[in-house]
This record gives structure tokens, sequence and C-alpha cells, in this order.
């Protein structure tokens, strides 16, 4: 539903210096993807077509058999040096600047990857709103103090890695984890190579708009950084990782565990409080006076709502796309939006302690030309 228009834009991206070649990996796909790509007549595309049993194993050995291809390739023609390989998901729409940004970052000698902003294309509905303000503000904001800081994230879509980078990490660089793209940027940086983030150019995608497969999603993603635990002695024992960059690290490798325990102290403690205001049963600081009643609800409704309307006020003023209005009206949503955050990485601990470790794809949805 997405491939063809997204290898036509990438095909149509063009920078001085620059020899463009797009690899699509068809990952045993039984939905029309060969059909749609099979249409596309440029001699600068090519397929990769893998077959079961070594097709559908994840992202990370589809990743790794496009490398070992693209390596074949720049070793015949003497180019492994000047190669980069950039990561686009099938429904990734990379921006017209994207290319020279990128070579501008990777001109240092001393940067073997960089991250490009992420932005959200079916902004319209209210979760797609709710995941641009996530990855356009909140993420950027992060990426933005990890690039200073020195441990900037790859993330799945619109990361560059130049080939010398990769090869250090054999035939594999990228593992089965349910975040391979995490996972490389750990073993990057434990290699000792810089990271940069370019907000300057992006990436847009589609939003996940069903709650159900958003819940997955995160749930996935929690269990993923739950996977990349066994990094943190490599971490702490590295002399090339910054104090404040592992303190980041662990900071998002620890939280998935960190969830449910906080959620449940805070259902407990918002029981006791509600109980106690209308029971009279709970005589402690929890529960306010009837008199100080409307201004501890006043306050509670305030912290509740006003990270979101923070956020929703940054998104009007960084990206001036959509309208004040529905940013802060969206933003009124974030708490609920956060809860299934917190759902997801309880789905996340609950399979990672079984043991289950199953990829299920997102799904795409048709657009509209």
């Amino acid at each position: 539903m997405v491939i063809a228009r997204t290898v036509r834009s990438l095909l149509a991206l063009e920078a001085a210096d620059v020899r463009l070649r797009v690899l699509v990996v068809d990952d045993g796909s039984t939905d029309g993807t060969s059909t749609a790509l099979a249409a596309i007549d440029d001699e600068r595309l090519v397929v990769l077509r893998r077959e079961p049993p070594d097709a559908r194993k994840g992202k990370g050995p589809a990743l790794n058999a496009a490398y070992r291809l693209i390596r074949e390739v720049a070793r015949r023609e003497g180019a492994i040096d000047r190669t980069v390989i950039g990561v686009i998901d099938a429904d990734g729409r990379a921006s017209s600047g994207i290319l020279s940004e990128v070579s501008r970052y990777l001109a240092d000698p001393a940067v073997g990857a960089v991250q490009c902003r992420v932005r959200i294309r079916n902004r319209h509905t209210r979760l797609g709103l709710l995941q641009d303000v996530e990855f356009g503000c909140i993420a950027d904001s992060a990426q933005v103090l990890r690039d200073a800081i020195g441990s900037v994230g790859l993330g799945g879509n619109g990361q560059f890695t130049k080939l010398s980078a990769l090869m250090l990490f054999g035939d594999s660089p990228w593992s089965s984890c349910l975040v391979e793209d995490v996972e490389l940027g750990l073993r990057l940086h434990r290699a000792g190579i810089r990271i940069r983030y370019v907000r300057q150019a992006n990436v847009s995608q589609q939003a996940v708009v069903d709650v159900r497969r958003l819940v997955r999603q995160r749930g996935r993603w929690a269990q993923g950084n739950l996977q990349c635990l066994r990094h943190v002695p490599g971490l702490l024992g590295s002399q090339r990782v910054t104090s404040l960059g592992l303190l980041d690290f662990l900071h998002y490798l620890i939280t998935p565990w960190l969830v449910p325990p906080v959620s449940v102290v805070a259902l407990i403690l918002l029981g006791l409080s509600v109980y106690g205001q209308f029971g009279g049963l709970v005589p402690t600081p929890l529960v306010a006076s009837e008199a100080d009643m409307p201004v501890s609800l006043a306050l509670g409704v305030t912290a509740l709502l006003l990270p979101g309307a923070i956020w929703g006020l940054a998104h009007w003023l960084r990206l001036r796309d959509e309208p004040l209005g529905r940013c802060l009206l969206i933003s009124l949503s974030y708490p609920v939006f956060l809860l299934l955050g917190a759902a997801g990485s309880c789905q996340g601990i609950v399979r990672h302690l079984a043991r289950r470790h199953d990829w299920a794809k997102t799904e795409r949805l048709a657009e509209e030309a």
C-alpha cells in the first residue's frame, strides 16, 4: 500500500556529489509488494527478494542481508569509505534536503552515524497528532540534549551509518533484538563512534491510529529495551562513553522496569485520596480538608494537564504546521496517551519474563495520492 510511493520519493532525492541507490528488501512478502516494485523502471533501484525459511525473521536479519549485498558491491567498486547506508521504513518519506544535510554531518571523520528528525504524516487524527508531539517535540528535544552529551540514539526510520562503521561488527551489524536500531546505536557508542542528530532534515512516517496496535508497538519497544540491558556492563566499563551519556543510557534501558511499580503506587495513592475524600475514613496528609478540596482539585487537574499543554504549545511554536487551538486541545488527551504507553511497558515486561520474542510487523495504511 505504501512501498511504491516511498521508493519514488527516495529516487527523487538529489544532492551534489551523492550517488543514490535504493535497495528494497522484499522479505518474503505476499501482499503485492513485488508487483508494485516491478512497475518502477529505474536502474538505481535494486530489489532483494528473500524467501522462507530465511525470510520473515525480523527486521534485523533483513537489514543484515541488505548490508552484506551493499558491502559486496562497495568492495567491488572500491567505495567502502565513501558508502553510507540509510534506513527508511516502508512508509517513510524523506525531506528534499536530507542527503545534503546527512553528508554535511558525516563529512566529519569522527562521526560514524546520524539520526534524522522524525515527523508523523497522518497527524489529522488525535492519536496521530499526539505521536507527532512525541516524535517532533519531545524526542526531538531529548535528541538535541543527547547530541550535546554524546548519547544520540538511533531510530528505525531515518538512520544513516557509514559502511566502514558497520563493518566493525562483521556480517551482522543489526541483531534480532526487537529494537535493533537502539542496539546498533549502543554498539556504536561502545566502539567509540560518534552519532549526531540532524534536525534540519526529517523523515515522516505513519502514526499507529489503532489503540490496540499502539499498545502492542509500545510493548515491543519496551521489551526491546529490556533485551538491551545486556549492554549495561559494557557501557559501565567503557572509557568511550561520557558520564552524562551513561546516565542517559541507563535511564531509557531501566525505565520500562520502573513503570509497573510506579503505576501501582500512583493508583494506590489516588485510591486512598478519593476514598478518604468521600468516605472520611483516611485522615492522612493525602486527604485535604473540605475547605481545601477545590484548591486541591484545581492543583491536581493542573498537574495532570500541564505537561501536555506545554508540549502542545511547543509543537505550535516550533513547527507551525498545526493550528494553536488544535495543539492545545489535543494535549488534553496526553495523560491518556501516557497511560497507553504504560500499558505497553507492562505488556513488554510480561512478554520478556515469559521469553516470548516473536515479532509482529506494524500494519501500514493506504494513503491518498
